[in-house]
């Protein structure tokens, strides 16, 4: 049996509501998680670090290792939920507006407690997109691409409009914020999109809420053909060597999902809501959370284990289906949208966009002419 490993109470500002840096700030909220020993030792295996959202406590988490010890930051921003990373951005899909924190490694050693950190990511700009829902989020190159669910489309961004729609499902006949399908998770192939899913292949107003128990499936994106159905509440696609994976969320499940026959094959049950999906090497990082008792979770699968389930990060081996890690968040955090992980960083620095609610210190930089600029 793995032992478990419980940390001190930690306390972050609770940010429901839109965050403020004024004297009257939200209310801090505990949190407390435990994790397997393991959980530590295969990150620093690896030589990987995570970045988890959740949109419940307003927060992204940087978790890492340094000297052994597992470390985990918060970092306030408005109902978080989709993560991209790449070596030089971070962005963060967040209420209204997306977030980008650009890579600053030459700051990370100096960051307190000085010698922790290996990379440093800063916020330093936003893109205002009004609440269109962005869910999952995805590089390609120096592109953004964003699932749109209000919209129920694929968009990316440029300087003159809130978004640009680039692709939308067959069957939703014309751009309109009614989340008609709940489009929500986006899988990417040699830098371009490859897969999606939803909830329904509906055309109403939310249609996607009276069958969402069975009305679930994966689009390809090049054809616009469902390629697999009958998933309750699926999430996350994702290509990782050679094949298609996903969460059947509300079955609290990781699959395996063969488009070319529509065939799905499960490949391990988990303790929780599945939803936020990272696949490196041999294993896949799987968010898990906890249900909320509403009428949006009435009839699942994964309801009858209401009492079992865990919000955290579980590690599941891909070569035996098996759990070899988990973290959970056993108070302050209910839920997880997104998990990604940070290739080749072992402990990331994050200076978010409020940075006194995250209780650190704000960071400026200038540019190093600016350094002997004296007034005269």
């Amino acid at each position: 049996m793995t032992t478990l490993e419980i940390n001190d109470v930690e306390r972050m500002t609770d940010t429901d509501a839109a965050p403020s840096e004024k004297s009257n700030a939200p209310p801090q909220r505990e949190v407390r998680h435990e994790y397997t020993d393991t959980f530590p030792s295969l990150l620093s295996q690896l030589g990987v670090s995570l970045l988890v959202s959740t949109y419940q406590a307003g927060k992204v988490v940087s978790v890492g290792v340094a000297q052994g010890e597992l470390t985990l930051a918060y970092h306030n921003f408005e109902r978080a939920m989709g993560l991209a990373v790449r070596p030089d951005c971070v962005a963060v899909g967040a209420r209204a507006q997306v977030w980008f924190l650009n890579s600053a490694a030459d700051l990370a050693r100096s960051i307190e407690p000085a010698g922790r950190h290996d990379a440093c990511f800063l916020t330093r700009s936003s893109h205002f997109t009004g609440e269109i829902q962005a869910h999952e989020l995805a590089w390609s190159g120096d592109e953004l691409w964003l699932v749109n669910t209000a919209f129920g489309c694929l968009c990316t961004l440029d300087d003159r409009h809130s978004f640009v729609p680039r692709w939308r499902p067959p069957f939703i006949s014309s751009l309109a914020a009614e989340d008609r399908c709940h489009l929500n998770g986006l899988a990417m192939a040699e830098g371009k999109p490859k897969y999606v899913t939803a909830l329904a292949e509906t055309d109403t107003r939310q249609g996607w809420r009276p069958n969402k128990v069975t009305s679930g499936c994966l689009i390809d994106v090049a054809s616009g053909q469902t390629v697999a159905r009958g998933f309750a509440m699926p999430h996350s696609p994702r290509v990782h060597g050679g094949r298609v994976w996903l969460l059947h969320s509300g079955a609290g499940q990781l699959v395996q999902v063969d488009p070319a026959r529509g065939h799905v094959q499960t490949v391990t049950e988990l303790p929780g809501y599945t939803r936020g999906l990272a696949m490196y090497d041999r294993f896949a990082f799987v968010g898990l959370s906890k249900i909320r008792e509403t009428a949006t979770f009435g009839g699942m699968p994964i309801a009858d284990r209401r009492p079992e389930l865990k919000c955290g990060v579980g590690v599941v081996d891909l070569t035996t289906g098996r759990l070899a890690a988990h973290l959970e968040f056993v108070t302050g955090v209910e839920e997880i949208f997104d998990v990604q992980v940070v290739q080749g960083v072992r402990c990331p620095a994050l200076s978010g966009p409020y940075p006194t609610l995250d209780s650190a210190q704000p960071i400026w930089t200038v540019p190093e002419t600016a350094r002997t600029f004296q007034e005269s």
